[in-house]
């Protein structure tokens, strides 16, 4: 099975809805995330959809190899920005039984998500 691939059209949006944010219209539940680039060290922004979860605040990857997801894997770190500034610290070793429960709070999308991750032997 390979990577899922966004469409086209996500980085021009996704640069709208970080500079309407940075202007302090919050869209939404959407935030910004702003974690250190992997080769630069510089901060990169992308929008993100977090949700709390047994007082965790989760962002869901929905592209495994979006620079993004890439990034945050790699710093361990983060910083969801929207009304309120939180830091966040970034793991690509939840459990899969951390990864179900977080999941579970979007069954119609994540189902290919978790079959996705069966088949990889999670």
């Amino acid at each position: 099975m390979t990577d899922p691939k966004p469409p086209a059209w996500l980085r021009p949006v996704n640069k709208v809805l970080v500079a309407v944010q940075k202007l302090g219209i919050v869209a939404g539940p959407v935030r910004v995330l702003t974690v250190p680039g992997r080769k630069s060290g510089e901060p990169r922004s992308t929008p993100a959809t977090p949700f709390t979860l047994n007082d965790g605040l989760y962002v869901v990857g929905g592209y495994p190899k979006a620079d993004w997801v890439l990034n945050a894997r790699a710093a361990g770190t983060g910083t969801v920005t929207g009304a309120a500034s939180r830091s966040v610290s970034a793991s690509s070793n939840s459990a899969p039984s951390s990864l179900a429960r977080c999941c579970a709070r979007f069954p119609k999308k994540s189902r290919q998500a978790l079959a996705s991750l069966n088949a990889r032997g999670w």
